[in-house]
């Protein structure tokens, strides 16, 4: 399957008109460089609105290829997909900068290309200066700060009484014990206070040996390893590092966490589902094709669960019913999205859905199919998972966790027992725009489309 393209612009050098990136990715115009006015960067571009680098997973042109308006020269791996990146520049393709396998920043020249072959050498003076360029020089550590600490010496003179004897509590003790007259001694304590150490001096008692430590230079302390606590290391193990990906899937999930959720679970009778199952399976319907559209038609009579609050002042009532379904690929873990999932029927629906699977198992998706979802779905009852919580995905409202359907026996309004199949389905939501009763009625909602679901083939 050919890969999705996108076209950048090689930035001019010196141009004073800035040249736009693809708007779909809320690109800023590209600042002028001193590279000369033949020279043009190929740049990283920004494949998703969440993309901060990527990676070169292999270049279709070599240095030195004639490149044309439009033609494919590099395969980019974003934190989603791979895709094909065009140029909007005739040229020669003078220098590689990024080279395979290598991560650059959004924004980073990962090429230079040349205007004819004149230009060829400087070009590849400059990418030579580009990747070899000497990194910062560490800064040295900042003196450390000596701290003195004053004893008091043998010589200087105790603080002059006040009058009023003031006597510590263990030294009255040990004065009543040694005989000694507390009012004829100095003390040497704050404010002329008489210490149990001044006691023991004229009782003729040896001190006993200070408890007190020498003040030394604190140890180093080990190294702070940034967002966690050090572990240790077990022998024979391997570190393999994130994914593009993993990575992405990680920033993500650290992000949910600053956002307050909680959950509701709800016990759905499957029985009628099921059935209907069997009959629109062999017609090419998924299971998940069926509850993304019971859910997407929940929504429509719910739409604060379809609402999302990304500034933490405001929500939005989303205007479309994007249904997100979580995918484990080989990997990681994207969620492709079924647009409109509320006014697609059935059949369409899980065409769709099932084109929109082959695409992200081969990394071919497009940014608006997996980060254009309003709620999200993750269906982990295929495994005889029957229950699980779901994380909440950053910029959305809910995310609904359904487990398996397993006969359960159920007791009705007049005492009579009697087996049906039942499945639980656990939602996460946001609750600054979200409430329990909000998600109570959207669950009981989603339960009568579940378990009347002719209502799903119309």
């Amino acid at each position: 399957m050919a890969s999705p393209s996108l076209s950048f612009s090689s930035s001019l050098s010196t141009t004073t008109t800035p040249l736009l990136r693809p708007s779909a990715f809320f690109l800023r115009p590209r600042s002028s460089s001193t590279i000369s006015a033949k020279i043009r960067e190929i740049f990283m571009p920004a494949l998703s609105s969440t993309m901060t680098e990527g990676k070169i997973v292999s270049w279709i042109k070599s240095e030195g290829d004639l490149l044309s308006k439009g033609e494919s020269v590099v395969v980019v791996e974003s934190d989603k997909a791979d895709m094909d990146v065009e140029t909007f520049y005739d040229g020669i393709l003078a220098a590689i900068v990024v080279n395979e396998g290598e991560t650059a920043p959004v924004g980073a020249p990962i090429g230079l290309l040349a205007e004819n072959e004149d230009e060829i050498a400087e070009a590849k003076a400059k990418a030579s200066a580009k990747s070899s360029g000497a990194p910062p020089a560490a800064t040295s550590p900042p003196p450390k700060a000596e701290v003195l600490i004053s004893t008091p010496s043998a010589s200087s003179s105790p603080p002059k009484a006040t009058g009023k004897v003031v006597v510590t509590p263990y030294a009255k003790k040990l004065a009543k014990q040694h005989k000694v007259d507390v009012n004829k001694l100095v003390g040497t304590g704050p404010f002329g206070r008489i210490t149990p150490e001044d006691v023991e001096k004229v009782a003729g008692i040896s001190p006993k040996a200070n408890n007190v430590a020498v003040a030394a230079e604190p140890a180093p302390s080990p190294p702070v390893v940034k967002g966690g606590a050090t572990f240790a290391e077990i022998p024979g193990s391997s570190v393999v590092p994130f994914t593009t990906m993993q990575a992405a899937v990680s920033k993500n999930m650290v992000e949910s966490l600053s956002v307050p959720t909680f959950r509701v679970g709800y016990p759905v009778a499957t029985d009628a589902l099921d059935a209907l199952y069997q009959k629109v399976k062999p017609k090419g319907v998924t299971m998940t094709a069926l509850l993304a559209k019971a859910a997407a038609m929940a929504l429509v009579q719910h739409p604060v669960v379809n609402s999302t609050c990304k500034d933490g002042k405001t929500f939005t009532y989303n205007s479309r019913i994007n249904i997100a379904v979580a995918v484990a690929i080989n990997g990681g873990l994207i969620t492709p999205v079924l647009q409109d999932a509320d006014k697609l029927d059935l059949y369409l629906l899980s065409q769709k859905w099932k084109e929109l699977v082959e695409k992200a198992r081969a990394k071919q998706l497009q940014p608006q199919e997996y980060n254009s979802g309003t709620f999200t779905l993750s269906n982990l009852g295929m495994f005889g998972v029957d229950r699980f919580d779901a994380i909440l995905p950053p910029g959305q409202g809910a995310i609904m966790a359904v487990g398996a359907s397993k006969p359960t026996v159920i007791a009705d309004k007049d005492g009579f027992f009697s087996v049906k199949n039942k499945m639980l389905v656990n939602v996460t939501a946001d609750h600054r725009i979200i409430y329990g009763a909000d998600l109570a009625a959207f669950l009981q909602t989603f339960s009568k489309i579940i378990e009347n679901p002719e209502s799903l083939t119309m």
